[in-house]
């Protein structure tokens, strides 16, 4: 019996031996994804040619929900672009609810725009007032429409602007894989009401799970009712799996908008466990959440601004009846180590790679 013993232990401790290469591996691999995105932004890598400024056009935005920083920073974006190329443009606000989007699209094809702009919404929800813009000859761009980038024909979308969705959702799953030293407990918040939202959750659950993480739970609720929703079920989670929770990955960082109080209410410090990561879309708050190490570590941020003035570009495009720019934003891991440049100070994502020189050249302004 002894010696049956002694030869189990040996197997076991060979065993382990064999597989730690492999989980440090992992470790390092997942880190080196981390660093190729938390690295400053310089260079311009987008277009450098393209039609000249269409004049004289007016177009309108419908954003899904102006209080959605991501979404903000866009609208943001794109009154700054069209200012520059010299467009008029109105801003229409979803409110957070599709019968908010719905009316909004009415108002918009009352107006009678150039173009539209569909910011921060599934293209297929408004899919009959998208076939009746497409019909009357409207072209549309759209940010966060549709999980990929460019075309989306299907619903008459010339481009959609994002950055590489999935590359997010790794490089957030691969933050905390590597922060949890290879054992994360994690806990997804999603939103299916968004096919990029439920893309992107996938995305970061495939891979804490491929490395050998475990995912706790996979949390769909809305993301126009955070405010409501999310502290009440913070608690909750926190009750049902207590320690294990080690990091949360959210589509947004909205959701980490609302839970703050009540990880400080039981006790929690603002750098403790769960660690909070948000695979999009690098808001304000995020930065200051950032930075002050309160309630959330990381965002991987998207160039909200930049990609305002690329809407405004891919529109111009259309107009022109040319092809999209095949251009595909760059995504930025920002953490309290790196928050301050690529745009820190402003608390966005906003790389200094000269794109608004780079645009109005383009456009001949």
């Amino acid at each position: 019996m002894k010696r049956r013993t002694i030869l189990q232990a040996t197997v076991a401790a060979v065993a382990m031996m064999m597989s730690m290469p492999a989980f440090a591996d992992a470790i390092g691999d997942a880190k080196a994804v981390v660093d190729k995105y938390a690295s400053k932004v310089s260079a311009w890598d987008g277009p450098t040619s393209g039609p000249k400024a269409s004049a004289d056009k007016s177009i309108v935005i419908l954003a899904a929900d102006m209080k959605n920083g991501g979404i903000l920073g866009v609208v943001n974006g794109i009154q700054e672009a069209a200012s520059a190329i010299g467009w008029k443009v109105t801003v229409l606000d979803g409110a957070g609810s599709i019968g908010g989007r719905t009316a909004a699209f009415g108002q918009a094809m009352a107006l009678k725009p150039n173009g539209i702009i569909i910011n921060g919404f599934d293209a297929i929800e408004q899919k009959p007032a998208m076939e009746q813009a497409k019909t009357a000859g409207i072209p549309m761009v759209s940010w966060h429409a549709a999980s990929n980038v460019g075309p989306v024909p299907d619903v008459g979308v010339f481009a959609n602007v994002t950055t590489d969705a999935m590359e997010v959702s790794k490089s957030a799953a691969d933050w905390a894989f590597a922060d949890a030293g290879g054992k994360p407990g994690v806990i997804i918040f999603t939103d299916s009401t968004y096919a990029i939202a439920i893309a992107k959750a996938d995305r970061m659950k495939k891979e804490i799970e491929d490395l050998g993480g475990t995912v706790l739970e996979y949390v769909d609720t809305p993301i126009a009712e955070t405010s409501q929703r999310m502290p009440q079920l913070t608690t909750s989670l926190l009750q049902k799996y207590g320690d294990k929770w080690t990091h949360s990955l959210a589509i947004n960082d909205l959701y980490y908008d609302f839970m703050g109080p009540s990880l400080a209410s039981a006790g929690i410090a603002g750098d403790g466990k769960p660690v909070n990561v948000a695979a999009g879309d690098g808001s304000e708050s995020a930065y200051q959440r950032i930075r002050a190490k309160q309630f959330q570590a990381v965002t991987v941020a998207e160039p909200l601004n930049l990609q305002g003035w690329q809407l405004v570009d891919e529109l111009n495009r259309a107009f022109a009846k040319e092809a999209w720019s095949g251009y595909v934003s760059p995504l930025h891991v920002v953490t309290s180590a790196n928050v301050e440049f690529d745009g820190g100070p402003k608390n966005s994502f906003d790389p200094d790679n000269g794109y608004r020189d780079q645009y109005k050249k383009i456009w001949g302004k």
